[in-house]
């Protein structure tokens, strides 16, 4: 497994929130990585945020942990977003207090780290800066010119990267039999519905609209449907709908792209269904609104095949299970653990 300074978690199993499910874990962060710029001279004392089992972690592990969930906010001063810092805070929080268990848990069972993979780990961390002179200022800010402190927190997280390797990467790994297994017992998962990808020119009419308002929408219809029926092509066909289109589909050149049969109104879907691939409808009037379809393509209703799903469906199952061991551990761990949010 290649070496990370610090070990990815899914967040989602350490109880964070739907909100922070979206930005993007599970991720690989890098403690060592200074939390200042380049040019800065020190680090603003650390404060304990957390004790686990005595061991004090600060807020500079918690802000770490909060760049590796939210990257961006690098790019922004180091500012997160209002509606999701909390639920930043409070993930990154649980996943460094899994953290410091896991390490624990190494501790406890007495495991140890080579002195030649600790030396290729350390080689592997400095490649990570351009110059030596970066990388001496980095160690003076970050951990006051201590080699040995640098060592130390390498071999924390090869330790933490051991146990999780050993105790669940190793325990989730999903076989192809295994994968076709799943196939064969969830058959209704990989039947995929009839759809029809479609471009669409609409001429809409005003709310409550008069006789002649109707006639003028069907008038507008009729002369786009002479363009349409010009184009020779998805991106003619597209621009004459970014022109002329008065449905939000507009904006994306007509295209609405595959849509289960089972959702377009009776009309539009009677109207695809007598077209070949790359041929225009008429009108086709759905309410008081006029249509004029391009069909795109024609996808019957179809079972995926097991070779067509098998790459994805063993990450997708390995991924859960995954989830699973490190969930149940993350309990075990925490059921005897005396844990102190400061």
């Amino acid at each position: 497994m290649k070496f990370r300074l610090q070990i990815a978690a899914l967040v989602l199993v350490l109880g964070s929130s739907p909100a922070l499910a979206q930005t993007g874990a599970p991720h690989a962060s890098k403690p060592g990585t200074p939390l200042l710029s380049a040019h800065a001279t020190t680090l603003p004392p650390a404060r304990p945020v957390v004790r686990v089992n005595g061991s004090v972690l600060t807020d500079h592990d918690l802000l770490r942990e909060m760049y590796a969930i939210f990257p961006y906010a690098r790019q922004h001063n180091g500012t997160f977003p209002k509606t999701m810092e909390a639920d930043i805070r409070r993930g990154a929080l649980k996943m460094i207090e899994f953290e410091e268990l896991v390490y624990q848990e190494a501790l406890r069972q007495h495991m140890t780290i080579s002195p030649r993979r600790l030396e290729r780990a350390e080689t592997q961390f400095r490649k990570q800066f351009d110059s030596e002179q970066e990388f001496q200022s980095f160690l003076q800010i970050e951990f006051n010119g201590s080699s040995k402190a640098l060592d130390a927190k390498i071999r924390r997280s090869l330790l933490i990267e051991t146990l999780l390797k050993r105790d669940i990467y190793d325990k989730s790994v999903i076989t192809v039999a295994q994968a076709k297994a799943y196939y064969d017992q969830h058959p209704d998962r990989f039947e995929i519905p009839e759809t029809y990808a479609l471009q669409t020119i609409t001429a809409l009419p005003p709310p409550n609209p008069t006789p002649a308002q109707l006639h003028q929408v069907r008038a507008r219809a009729e002369s786009a449907l002479h363009r349409a029926q010009a184009t020779r092509n998805y991106e003619e066909f597209g621009i004459l709908a970014e022109k002329i289109s008065e449905d939000d589909y507009r904006v994306m050149m007509g295209d609405h792209k595959a849509v289960d049969a089972a959702q377009l109104p009776p009309e539009i879907l009677q109207a695809a269904s007598r077209l070949r691939p790359g041929q225009i409808s008429g009108l086709v009037q759905v309410g008081q609104a006029f249509t004029i379809i391009r069909l795109n393509a024609h996808n019957p209703a179809h079972k995926q095949k097991f070779s067509e799903v098998k790459d994805s469906l063993q990450l997708e199952l390995q991924q859960k299970k995954v989830e699973r061991l490190r969930s149940a551990l993350n309990r075990r761990l925490r059921k005897n653990a005396r844990i102190e949010e400061l």
